[in-house]
């Protein structure tokens, strides 16, 4: 279970496959960002022991992932390279409470649903995209994809109370998706 509380559009999609050089390079820097986040929290919240692992070994996979999008890139003879980026984190980033514990919670929780819509839109594009190779790239990430959704929620609720977590991400989820809804029309991985 995903717990976004919107689902993507076909209008996405079908600038997703027409644009597909682009969101392989917006996915490359979604990776990136997504270890950085990951490495960024352990040193928030290094007494957090519950989180320092899991998010150290999740930051790992992320750049795993990086790398095996940056030679797809690469064997299709294009470079990785900086972009304009999505406001799509930003956005949703907005709603992460400044005083702590809620801090902590929202940033376990945004981070959960961007997972989530990474993997819904792999889903979409491994079903869609004419190439083999690249669905099946597509179809190889999105268990990961899941699992990183849901390690975020299972960490979120290692530290806070489930009525809380649950009642948050519903919040969360609804401007998730408002925030989706209103995104520039760009070819890329959140747009």
């Amino acid at each position: 279970m995903l717990h976004l509380a919107s689902t993507s559009s076909r209008a996405w999609l079908e600038r997703a496959i027409a644009g597909i050089d682009e969101v392989l390079v917006d996915h490359a820097h979604c990776e990136r960002k997504a270890a950085a986040t990951a490495l960024q929290l352990v040193t928030r919240y290094p007494d957090r022991t519950a989180l320092v692992v899991p998010l150290s070994e999740l930051a790992r996979e992320e750049l795993e992932h990086f790398e095996l999008v940056v030679s797809v890139i690469r064997a299709r003879g294009g470079a990785f390279s900086g972009m304009k980026a999505s406001p799509y984190a930003s956005e949703l980033m907005r709603l992460i409470r400044r005083q702590e514990p809620h801090q902590l919670l929202d940033s376990l929780l945004c981070s959960a649903l961007i997972e989530a819509r990474s993997c819904e839109r792999m889903q979409l594009l491994a079903e869609a995209l004419p190439d083999p190779s690249l669905q099946k790239l597509y179809k190889g990430l999105l268990a990961s994809e899941a699992r990183h959704h849901a390690l975020y929620v299972d960490l979120a609720r290692a530290c806070f109370p489930d009525p809380l977590v649950r009642d948050r991400l519903a919040e969360i989820a609804q401007h998730e998706a408002a925030v989706i809804a209103t995104a520039p029309p760009w070819p890329r991985m959140h747009c």
